[in-house]
């Protein structure tokens, strides 16, 4: 789906996959479900590209939903993925997590496993080679991504800044529609390993100025981002 003249978006509100395109190539940001990949060369083909295009994968974090075709793309295609030191231990499967489901209801819940289940998300292949990034970096990619620092859904989780794209791509530092609940526009992410970091790291967003607010989870978010934190935060409060 064509979000904007460089902005491209496959899966769907439960598992998001992004696509920067500009003259020099394609960035990918997260890589969804494993079986999400023909929706990848679906798209591909929809845009005039092909995965020879593909010059880099983006990690918001090492989440075993973000990372499904990136070993793929890297093993069979040369990719490089990168991902924040902090988390490369989990994208490489080397960690694992142990998430908190809190609160949740059936049908929400169901639909998220059952779209899991069908995208080949129970098997998932770790990263074997990654590229580390820090917070500031800025990646020689298409769009030339530029790395925030977003720690809370996970020590390594980061948010990825593309002026050319008049986006930021934020993973799971929020939500757009609670997996678990079904509950829709922006609120903290479930699975959070430090809810509070979480939200405090969201002020790091503020003043960037861009329009598409994109997490992993939920619909495009295209009313700027300082709008965005604050709906988080009066969400936060709600729950708590």
């Amino acid at each position: 789906m064509k979000l904007g003249p460089s902005l491209h978006r496959i899966g769907s509100d439960i598992v998001a996959v992004y696509l920067v395109d500009t003259s020099e190539g394609v960035t990918v940001i997260d890589a969804g479900l494993a079986g999400q990949w023909s929706e990848l060369t679906d798209e591909l083909a929809a845009m005039g590209r092909s995965l020879g295009d593909i010059r880099g994968v983006v990690l918001t974090h090492g989440d075993s939903d973000h990372i499904g075709f990136a070993e793929r793309l890297r093993r069979d295609h040369g990719v490089p993925v990168f991902v924040h030191t902090a988390d490369a231990a989990r994208a490489r499967g080397e960690e694992s997590t142990k998430p908190e489901w809190g609160g949740m209801k059936l049908g929400a819940t169901s639909k998220f496993l059952w779209y899991a289940l069908t995208h080949n998300g129970l098997r998932t292949t770790p990263l074997t080679e990654v590229v580390t990034v820090n917070d500031g970096d800025v990646l020689d990619l298409p769009g030339a991504p530029r790395v925030i620092s977003m720690p809370g859904h996970s020590p390594g989780s980061v948010a990825i800044h593309v002026p050319a794209a008049d986006a930021v791509f934020v993973g799971d530092a929020l939500t757009t529609r609670h997996v678990l609940t079904g509950s829709t526009g922006p609120q903290p992410a479930p699975f959070t390993d430090d809810p509070a970091e979480a939200l405090a790291s969201l002020r790091r967003l503020e003043g960037l100025g861009v329009t598409w607010v994109l997490p992993g989870h939920g619909m495009p978010w295209n009313r700027g981002v300082d709008e965005a934190i604050r709906a988080v935060e009066a969400a936060a409060a709600r729950q708590a």
